[in-house]
C-alpha cells in the first residue's frame, strides 16, 4: 500500500514538474516581450554652409537647445564685403540698363530716315541685354546676402548638444561635420523579438519599458514592425536592411525581427539616454494556460474523429423522415 502511495505521489510530482515546466517554456517563447532592445533617436550632424573661422560658440556640451537656437557664429567681414560689393554692382546694372532702355525708347521714336531699321533693333537687343545683366546682379546680390545669413547656424531640431568639440577659432569648411545635436522629438525604443514571438505583435498594441538602469517603467506603443533583415548567408543581398545577428551561431535560432516602439511617457526622475539597453513587454490579454489548451485541442480532436460531421444529404433526410406527415 505504501508503495503505491508513493509511486502515486512521485508521479504527480512528476507531472507537476513536467507541467510547470511546459508554462515556463511556453511563456518564456511564446510571450511578445525580448531584453534585446535599444534606445535610439536621430541624430542631425551639423555642418556649415559657407567656409570661416569660428567667431562665436553659443552653446556648450549636453546642453539644451531648441529649433532657431544659434549654435556658433562664424566670421562675418568677409561675406560683409561681398555684399557690398553685390550691392555696388547692382546700381551699377541698374544705371546701365536704365540708360539702354532710354536709347532704345529714342531709337524707336525715330524715322528711317534718321535710323536704320537695323540700328533700332540692335538697340533693342541692347537694352534686353542690359536688363539681363541687372537681373544676374540682383541674383548675385541675393547669393550674398544668403552666404552672409548662414555664416549664423541655427539648431535645426529641438535636442542636445553632444560630444562638443568645436572651438572658438576653429576653421569650418563647407560640408564639414563640426558638431552633432540628438533630436529630443525622435527618441524611441527598437525592439528585437524574435520571430516565434511577432504574431503576438501588432500595431497599436502597449509596451512597458524597463531600462536597465533601474527605475519606474516607461510607456509606449508598437509604431511599426520591420518587414526584412538581411541574410547572413546571402553575401548579395541588400546592405541597408537591418543585421541583427543570432546569439549563437552553433545551434539554429530564431531570427530577430525589429520593432520600432514609440515612447509615450517618461516618468519623472528617469534618465533617458539614446544607446541605454532595455527590456520590453508587450500588454497581451488575458494568460491563456498553454496545458488547458493543449487539453481543449485533444478533446476537440477526439471529438471529430469519434463524432465525425453528419454530411448534408443525410442531415436532409434525417429531418425529412423525423417530421410528422402531413394528411391529405
Amino acid at each position: 500500500m505504501k508503495t503505491a502511495a508513493r509511486f502515486i505521489l512521485t508521479l504527480l510530482i512528476v507531472t507537476a514538474a513536467c507541467a510547470g515546466a511546459y508554462e515556463l517554456w511556453d511563456y518564456y517563447m511564446l510571450s511578445p516581450w525580448t531584453r534585446d532592445a535599444r534606445v535610439r533617436a536621430d541624430v542631425v550632424d551639423i555642418a556649415p554652409d559657407v567656409s570661416g573661422f569660428v567667431a562665436e560658440l553659443d552653446v556648450k556640451d549636453n546642453q539644451t537647445v531648441h529649433k532657431g537656437d544659434v549654435l556658433f557664429v562664424l566670421d562675418q567681414e568677409r561675406y560683409k564685403f561681398a555684399l557690398a560689393t553685390a550691392e555696388a554692382a547692382v546700381a551699377a546694372a541698374k544705371a546701365v540698363m536704365e540708360m539702354r532702355e532710354h536709347e532704345s525708347e529714342r531709337r524707336q521714336k525715330l524715322t528711317t530716315l534718321s535710323t536704320s531699321v537695323e540700328a533700332r533693333e540692335d538697340a533693342q537687343y541692347t537694352a534686353n541685354s542690359a536688363i539681363a545683366a541687372y537681373m544676374q546682379a540682383l541674383a548675385d546680390r541675393s547669393t550674398a546676402r544668403l552666404n552672409l545669413e548662414r555664416t549664423v547656424v541655427r539648431a535645426p531640431v529641438n535636442g542636445f548638444v553632444t560630444n562638443l568639440t568645436l572651438d572658438v577659432g576653429q576653421y569650418a569648411s563647407v560640408g564639414t561635420k563640426v558638431m552633432a545635436v540628438i533630436d529630443s522629438d525622435s527618441y524611441r525604443v527598437e525592439g528585437y523579438f524574435e520571430e516565434t514571438k511577432i504574431p503576438r505583435v501588432s500595431p497599436g498594441g502597449e509596451a512597458n519599458i524597463y531600462l536597465m538602469s533601474g527605475g519606474s517603467p516607461l510607456r509606449g506603443h508598437v509604431m511599426s514592425i520591420s518587414r526584412g533583415i538581411t541574410d547572413i548567408d546571402n553575401s548579395d543581398g541588400p546592405e541597408l536592411l537591418a543585421n541583427v545577428t543570432p546569439t549563437f551561431e552553433w545551434v539554429r535560432l530564431a531570427q530577430r525581427i525589429p520593432v520600432r516602439i514609440h515612447i509615450d511617457d517618461v516618468p519623472p526622475g528617469v534618465f533617458v539616454s539614446s544607446g541605454m539597453t532595455c527590456t520590453v513587454v508587450l500588454a497581451t490579454g488575458p494568460r491563456a494556460w498553454a496545458i488547458p489548451a493543449l487539453a481543449r485541442e485533444a478533446v476537440s480532436e477526439m471529438r471529430s474523429i469519434l463524432f465525425p460531421p453528419m454530411p448534408a444529404s443525410r442531415a436532409a433526410n434525417g429531418r425529412e423522415a423525423a417530421s410528422p406527415r402531413r394528411l391529405s
